[in-house]
C-alpha cells in the first residue's frame, strides 16, 4: 500500500504536489492507509491508471480512484498558483522548530509542507518568499543548522520530468554533502536535476547559504532599480561578442539611466563578470520582491 511520501512521488505537476499536500495535512483519511487493490489491468478493466494499486471509482467513465480523482481535481484550480511556486527539499541535522508550531512565516506564507523522518522535511512556498524564508531560518538556527537546502522548480503538465522524478532526484543528489554546514543547491529549471554537473562545474548551483543570500540581496536591488526594459537592454549588452561594440553601446546606455542606476553597475563592475555570473543575476530576479522605496 501507499504510504503519504509515496503520494508525494505519484505527483506529475506542482499543482498535483500542492493539492497533495494539502490534503495530506487537512483530510488525511482520503488517502487510505489498507483497503482493497485494484484488478489486474486487462483490457475490460484494471486499477486506478494514475496510482496503479487501488481500484476505480465504479461510475461509468471514470479511470481513476478516489484518492487521484481528488488530487486532480483540486489540482485543476491550483495551476496559477503552482507556477508562481518553488519547492523546498532538505535533509538537515534537525527540523526547524516553527515548521512542527506552524506559527510565524510558515503559517502565513508556506502553501504546504511535509516532514519525512527526523532529516529531512518539504516545503512549498512562492517564489519571491524564498529570501525572507531564508533569513527566518538563519535568524533562529544560524550555525547550529547543517544539511542540504534544494530549491526546486515546479513541473507542468507538458514538462518531461514529473514531479515526483525531481524529488527523487533531489533524494539521490543529496548523499554527495556532508553536515558540516548549511548550503543550498539552486534549480531554476526541471531539467538541470538530470544534468547537475553541467551546472554545477559554472558555480551556478551550490551555494553556501549566506553567500547564496547575499546574491539574493544583489538581485533584490538590482531588480528594485532597474526598470524591466533596461534589465533585458543590459543583458543583451552584456552578451555581445565584439568588445568595440560594447564599448560603443556602454556609453550610451549608461547615459539614458538615472544616477542610482550607474552608480550600482560601476560599484559592481558588472562589465567584468563572467557571463555564467550574469546569467545566475537574472535568474535569482525572478525569486525576489522589489524593495520598499520612498
Amino acid at each position: 500500500m501507499l504510504n503519504s511520501f509515496d503520494w508525494l512521488r505519484l505527483c506529475r505537476t506542482g499543482a498535483e504536489l500542492l493539492a497533495t499536500l494539502r490534503f495530506l495535512e487537512r483530510e488525511p483519511d482520503l488517502f487510505p492507509a489498507g483497503g482493497e487493490i485494484g484488478p489486474p489491468r486487462s483490457a475490460l478493466d484494471g486499477p486506478c491508471k494514475r496510482c496503479w494499486v487501488y481500484p476505480r471509482l465504479s461510475s461509468p467513465r471514470r479511470s481513476f480512484c478516489p484518492s487521484c480523482q481528488a488530487v486532480m481535481a483540486r489540482a485543476g484550480r491550483l495551476g496559477n498558483l503552482s507556477r508562481q511556486s518553488i519547492v523546498i527539499w532538505s535533509h538537515v541535522n534537525q527540523l526547524p522548530k516553527h515548521l512542527w508550531a506552524r506559527e510565524g512565516f510558515y503559517k502565513k506564507h508556506i502553501l504546504g509542507s511535509y516532514v519525512h523522518g527526523q532529516h529531512h522535511f518539504l516545503l512549498m512556498m512562492r517564489r519571491r518568499k524564498l529570501k525572507p524564508w531564508l533569513q527566518e531560518l538563519l535568524l533562529y538556527h544560524g550555525p547550529n543548522l547543517k544539511g542540504l537546502i534544494q530549491v526546486l522548480p515546479t513541473s507542468g503538465a507538458k514538462k518531461l520530468t514529473a514531479m515526483g522524478e525531481l524529488l527523487c532526484r533531489a533524494m539521490h543528489h543529496e548523499a554527495r554533502f556532508s553536515m558540516d554546514q548549511l548550503r543550498v543547491r539552486f534549480f531554476s529549471a526541471p531539467y538541470q536535476l538530470l544534468m547537475p554537473h553541467n551546472r554545477d562545474r559554472k558555480g551556478l548551483l551550490t551555494f553556501e547559504v549566506t553567500d547564496f543570500l547575499s546574491l539574493l540581496e544583489m538581485a533584490a536591488v538590482f531588480r528594485t532599480i532597474l526598470l524591466p526594459d533596461e534589465q533585458q537592454s543590459l543583458y543583451d549588452l552584456l552578451n555581445l561578442e565584439n568588445p568595440a561594440e560594447e564599448q560603443f553601446y556602454w556609453g550610451r546606455f549608461m547615459g539614458l539611466l538615472n544616477q542610482e542606476a550607474r552608480d550600482m553597475l560601476s560599484a559592481w563592475r558588472i562589465r567584468q563578470w563572467p557571463h555564467n555570473r550574469v546569467k545566475l543575476l537574472y535568474e535569482l530576479v525572478e525569486y525576489v520582491a522589489f524593495y520598499q522605496t520612498d
